[in-house]
């Protein structure tokens, strides 16, 4: 009786203590145990693939692991080991800490002091190789170190290194997109991360069997550009055949279609690469296509013709008494390259004369002047899909000084960026409608379904299709033997467009004697126009009175333009003259630009 008695009080004090655990205590406990016990598990999603007009992939993720540890599942008591046939005593946190040295190239003594009690959730490293991964967790669970767990990551790969480099972009660490294409479309190429909760048992196994709450993860969309990169190699091949020749600050060069604003290839010199990013610097990470704001030169004469023929001021042959090369206007003197008496308004721009462009330009009229160079689209950005785009610089009319009227059509005065000029001459080249340039063709899902595309937007019929076939004629002159960019002639194509020669301008004010910005911007075939493109150079380094757009920028056009029409398989439009016969041996007149 004594004994049940006893053993009677002792049951009754356990059972009023579950009582009191369980409803007093209850929701605490199951509150730590849940602590312990469950985890939510992030499911990361797949970052969308950018691709080419082709489907060329041009950036992708690569999986990998990520290597964690709960310190909490560690065993801290010293356990036996056989070293050299001799029995020594282990701690096994240092057991972990020399094998993870090994697999990861981390300090050992790094390890152990991130290896304290109250980490359950310590990163070890991100971006392991799988089979590094999984050859680490099999040591340790042959060794019985517990606590060790790999997670999905991944890492971000550009198959082709640093081509395109300027327009693809790049993530940061976290994997989101801080430049180019990474950075405008990230909201479609990131995707969204799910999760699970999970229960472990004492040892750190997952119970599979009490698996939680799950949200699958979405993975990003692919971004499919109008980049060809057939075309881009082209480019990017004959823009390094120039740096290397004339070794410039900088050079870029863009191809576009006219019809559809599609840039099918651009790049920017100097550059580098995107698996290796950290190596460069700013200056080799600049889109020099839509952030360099530069004065246009001659090329910038296309707005003048523009407004007077599009006005019906003049027709193409409309004469212009051109000073012989020497114009004083408003107390300022204006030159010419070389001295030109009576000249049509065609031959202005075959001959690039600053006066002529300056004469016409008054009988525009600021106010108009003004019109054109905004209905060009100058001043203001493009559109395009890409991040830093920059506006250039068009001042208003009421900040004109009294010469500006004679300055701003030979391309002083005003800021363009090299698209934009791009741009200007697509319209010519379209039948005067100005296009938004199209950089992005579609998005479609993880299971290339379309999500989104982008069709070809016109902006606004800059100038009626009759000033453009005015225009035109004087285009493909220029090209000719008798114009400024003979150089940008291509042998079974008509070829048209506009030469120019800027002086650069001194940050310190006024312009830098022998420095200059060379370019030569055209289209092709000049009957059905496919493609229109522009190559620039920054202070290249040539003889002596050769730094000019037609000698130095022309001739690079002409040979990408040349290339792309074979790549494109484009018929010739006119007869290819026999080997051996140079079509550009008669010179009438040869005046720089």
């Amino acid at each position: 009786m004594l004994v049940c008695g006893v053993l009677a009080v002792v049951f009754t004090v356990f059972s009023g203590r579950l009582i009191y655990l369980q409803i007093n205590q209850g929701e605490t406990f199951a509150a730590l145990a849940n602590q312990t016990q469950i985890f939510k598990q992030v499911i990361p999603a797949r970052r969308g693939s950018i691709r080419d007009a082709h489907g060329e992939i041009l950036a992708s993720d690569m999986p990998l692991r990520r290597v964690v540890v709960d310190v909490s599942r560690f065993k801290t008591e010293p356990r036996d080991q056989v070293v050299d046939g001799k029995t020594i005593k282990v701690d096994p946190r240092e057991q972990l800490a020399g094998i993870m040295s090994k697999a990861l190239g981390l300090p050992v003594r790094e390890l152990l002091k991130k290896f304290t009690p109250n980490r359950r959730y310590l990163v070890v490293k991100h971006q392991v190789s799988v089979q590094t991964a999984d050859d680490l967790k099999k040591q340790a669970d042959d060794l019985k170190l517990s606590g060790v767990y790999l997670e999905p990551d991944s890492t971000r790969v550009y198959p082709d290194g640093s081509l395109l480099c300027h327009v693809i972009g790049f993530t940061d660490f976290g994997g989101a997109g801080i430049q180019g294409i990474e950075k405008s479309m990230n909201n479609y190429l990131e995707g969204h991360s799910g999760y699970r909760y999970i229960t472990r048992n004492r040892a750190g196994q997952e119970l599979v069997q009490s698996r939680g709450l799950e949200q699958a993860a979405h993975d990003g969309c692919n971004v499919n550009l109008t980049i060809d990169i057939g075309l881009q190699n082209i480019v990017e091949r004959e823009l390094d055949a120039a740096v290397k020749k004339y070794a410039p600050e900088n050079a870029t060069a863009i191809l576009m279609r006219p019809k559809t604003g599609e840039i099918v290839a651009m790049a920017s010199r100097p550059y580098f690469d995107l698996n290796a990013r950290l190596a460069a610097g700013p200056e080799q990470m600049k889109n020099r296509a839509i952030i360099d704001m530069i004065e246009p030169g001659s090329t910038f004469k296309i707005v003048t013709l523009s407004g007077v023929l599009n006005e019906h001021l003049v027709r193409p042959d409309t004469t212009v008494y051109c000073e012989n090369g020497r114009w004083e206007y408003a107390g300022k003197l204006l030159h010419d390259a070389h001295p030109i008496g009576e000249c049509s308004v065609h031959d202005v721009l075959v001959h690039s004369s600053n006066i002529g462009a300056a004469k016409l330009a008054l009988q525009l009229g600021e106010n108009r002047l003004y019109n054109y160079i905004k209905l060009l689209g100058f001043g203001e950005r493009t559109g395009i899909d890409l991040p830093g785009e920059i506006n250039g610089r068009v001042a208003p009319t009421r900040n004109w000084t009294k010469i500006s009227i004679t300055r701003i059509p030979m391309g002083q005065g005003v800021c363009v960026t090299p698209l934009q000029m791009v741009m200007a001459m697509g319209a010519v080249a379209n039948g005067g409608r100005l296009m938004m340039p199209q950089i992005v063709h579609s998005i479609t899902d993880d299971k290339d379904m379309p999500v989104a595309e982008f069709p070809p937007v016109v902006v606004r019929q800059a100038i009626s299709p009759e000033t453009v076939r005015e225009l035109i004629p004087a285009l493909e002159d220029v090209v000719s033997p008798r114009g400024t960019a003979k150089g940008a002639a291509v042998p079974g194509y008509g070829v048209g467009g506009k030469t120019g020669t800027a002086q650069k301008v001194s940050p310190a004010g006024g312009y830098m004697t022998g420095k200059y910005v060379v370019s030569f911007v055209g289209f092709l075939p000049t009957n059905n126009p496919e493609l229109v493109g522009m190559v620039m150079l920054d202070n290249a380094n040539t003889k002596p009175n050769e730094n000019y757009g037609g000698l130095v920028a022309a001739p690079v056009f002409a040979s990408i333009a040349g290339q792309a029409m074979r790549y494109l398989n484009i018929e010739p439009t006119m007869p290819i003259p026999p080997a051996g016969i140079n079509p550009k041996a008669v010179v009438v007149q040869n005046s720089h630009d």
